[in-house]
């Protein structure tokens, strides 16, 4: 029996490391699966697939603050970055993630596009030519679906300018005959249904927030199988699963930090485990609540 099953076998040689480095590691972006992630993958693989027709069915993905929507967006991203594709595609971008300016601006949400290009452009240019310039790479790069993250952010404008903006949105949309993805907190229905026109292009997709159930009991499981402890933690014991749910309130970016620092508190603590003493120790981890902070004694 290998004495670190726990673990998933392509990070056992992380074990032997330093404790600073197996520190580290906790740090670094990691896929985590689920099975809502797996389905807003799926949902959104099947929307860069459909042809090219006049009237593109967009998608509207939304979840609450810390939730994981964008690591889910990340990864889709990823799947179809350059390196992936067939050396013929070497020059195509499938997938454009842009985060959404600010505030509503058409000028602004033009260049926060055109940013991902790593291409040059001038700010200064007029809006016409910032947008044909733009209509140009997407088609010289054949993208097959842009994503427009933080889209809430356009709330940030009086209603004239969002439906500005979202008027722009939509006529790329009709332009270059791409689904656009918007990715944001529950506020973007506000923006995107503020007209009937855009909302019956823009269909709602919302992360359930996380239940203490079976499926919460994998989640945490999975977590476990990338932390770098050298005893098991058993982490979807119902006591341990319980009080994990109870102090991340069922949101998977609060639970992340609250393993982080719980693994961190076993390692240089040589617990090697994360215990239930060590998970009440750090109840205070909450990121996503404001004027959370740990006491120092």
């Amino acid at each position: 029996m290998n004495e670190y099953e726990h673990v998933n076998p392509k990070f056992h040689h992380i074990l032997g490391l330093s404790k600073t480095e197996r520190k580290d590691f906790l740090y670094q972006d990691r896929w985590i699966g689920y099975k809502q992630a797996e389905k807003v993958l799926t949902i959104l693989s099947d929307l860069i697939r459909r042809p090219a027709r006049n009237r593109i069915s967009n998608l509207l993905f939304i979840a609450e603050p810390n939730n994981g929507k964008s690591t889910i967006v990340k990864k889709f991203v990823d799947t179809y970055e350059p390196d992936f594709v067939e050396d013929d595609c070497k020059h195509q971008r499938p997938v454009i993630l842009a985060e959404s300016p600010p505030k509503a601006d058409e000028k602004e949400l033009y260049i926060a596009i055109l940013e991902q290009f790593m291409t040059p452009y001038r700010a200064s240019s007029t809006k016409i030519k910032l947008r044909y310039q733009m209509y140009h790479l997407f088609r010289k790069l054949k993208v097959r679906m842009l994503i427009l993250d933080e889209i809430h952010s356009l709330m940030a404008g009086t209603p004239v300018k969002q439906r500005e903006v979202m008027n722009v949105i939509k006529a790329m949309s009709n332009e270059l005959k791409i689904p656009i993805v918007g990715v944001g907190t529950v506020d973007a229905l506000t923006v995107v249904h503020y007209d009937e026109q855009h909302a019956s292009r823009f269909e709602a997709i919302k992360l359930k927030r996380w239940e203490l159930n079976e499926d919460f009991q994998e989640l945490v499981a999975s977590f476990e199988r990338v932390l770098p402890l050298k005893k098991p933690s058993d982490l979807s014991d119902p006591d341990s699963a319980e009080l994990l749910f109870t102090i991340s309130n069922g949101n998977i970016g609060n639970l992340h930090q609250l393993l982080i620092k719980c693994a961190s508190y076993a390692i240089d603590n040589d617990v090697e485990c994360i215990n239930l003493e060590i998970i009440k120790k750090h109840g205070w981890v909450k990121p996503t609540q404001q004027s959370t902070f740990q006491e120092i004694d």
